[in-house]
């Protein structure tokens, strides 16, 4: 190894992308199928998940291995957002509601959710705009913008409603508010802000439905058999996992059906089941190995986009591990988040193996590179 190739070299960077961020993601999406598996007492989602895991691993690949620097341009920032927004658009008008929301595309057997594809653009976008901004983050006018951008994104998918994937969106961007220097005072206008909306939601723009969640996640035992059932379930089947588990293929409350959408909705909850307070504690540490491998590649990032990319991607997997676990645990109303690279379903694991890839592939082809890189890129956002 050449004097150059040894001060550029970064740990864990392999041929096919970093390890250190691979091994945790498949070692959670496997552990996420071998909880979803039946073993012959029923429909299972594991095989198919299997097949999507594939997928994905050889769109991490690919996606390491190219020269991604392209994504910085304007032009590509604004043709991603432009696309989700569109394709957001599209399913209040085509798109058939499945329990009860205009959230997927249906093609056969076959489903994508659009805001999985909103999500890598909102990040994409607010990398972009902050990476030059962000030293100028104290002027209000740069929030609102901002805060425009992402709140054309929850107007969407309120409006479906999925107010789940509403709260991450909303997590997103005040958290990469937060990374980029944002004042107290403007953080304290921003809460008013919200509480302001949440009134405004609770009384003309939540479902019945939905407020039901809430009431029951304030009082449990307000409708156990209605709108509490799902909590109630989960709550059950944590707390009887206790320390070791039920054993793998051993969940009652998720094998017998007791837990509706365990392979989806509530997969940390059948995982706890059949694992214990030992296997949660396996499993968030390898959430925490992922997180702080991200946390120091964005530290060491060539350049300001690719810092506020990475903790972007960061933010969004940390918020769904936090919301996804907290629902299970009764601290959160139901909203039907999924939990990174565990949950049933292809769209959402292909886009989180998929940012991963960005990120590995950033950190790879701008290593000698300087955070000036950027001031001689055109930026229109």
């Amino acid at each position: 190894m050449s004097v150059r190739e040894a001060l550029s070299y970064t740990p864990g960077a392999g041929r096919f992308g970093d390890w250190t961020i691979f091994v945790p993601a498949v070692t959670i999406a496997l552990v996420g199928i071998l909880t979803m598996n039946t073993f012959g007492q029923g429909g299972s989602l594991a095989s198919r998940q299997l097949v999507w895991l594939g997928i994905s691993i050889v769109v991490y690949a690919v996606l390491s291995v190219i020269d991604l620097r392209f994504i910085r341009r304007t032009p590509i920032v604004m043709t991603m957002y432009v696309v989700a927004a569109a394709l957001l658009a599209a399913l209040l008008f085509i798109a058939h509601p499945i329990m009860g929301a205009r959230a997927w595309f249906s093609l056969g057997s076959v489903s994508f959710q659009p805001a999985d594809l909103a999500k890598l653009a909102l990040i994409t976008l607010l990398a972009k705009y902050l990476s030059r901004r962000h030293v100028e983050i104290g002027d209000i006018r740069h929030i609102l913008v901002s805060g425009v951008y992402a709140l054309v994104f929850i107007l969407l998918i309120v409006v479906e409603p999925d107010m789940g994937n509403a709260m991450i969106f909303s997590i997103l961007w005040l958290g990469m508010m937060l990374v980029s220097g944002i004042s107290k005072k403007h953080l304290a206008l921003i809460g008013c802000v919200a509480l302001t909306l949440a009134v405004t939601l609770w009384f003309g723009g939540l479902k019945e439905y939905q407020r039901e969640r809430i009431i029951s996640f304030v009082n449990p035992a307000h409708d156990i058999h209605g709108a509490g059932y799902n909590a109630y379930q989960a709550e059950v089947a944590v707390g009887s996992g206790s320390l070791f588990g039920k054993g793998i293929g051993y969940g009652t409350q998720s094998k017998l059906r007791y837990l509706p959408e365990y392979q989806t909705d509530f997969i940390f909850a059948a995982f706890a089941e059949e694992w214990g307070f030992v296997g949660v504690l396996l499993l968030l540490s390898l959430y925490a190995l992922l997180f702080t491998r991200l946390t120091q590649i964005a530290r060491e990032a060539a350049t300001n986009f690719d810092a506020f990319f990475t903790l972007g991607v960061l933010i969004l997997l940390a918020a769904h591990v936090a919301i996804h676990a907290d629902i299970s645990l009764g601290l959160l109303p139901v909203t039907g988040t999924t939990i990174p690279f565990m949950s049933s379903g292809g769209s959402h694991l292909v886009l989180e193996f998929a940012m991963l890839g960005i990120v590995s592939s950033l950190a790879r082809h701008s290593r000698g590179a300087t955070r000036d890189l950027e001031a001689h890129e055109y930026v229109g956002v």
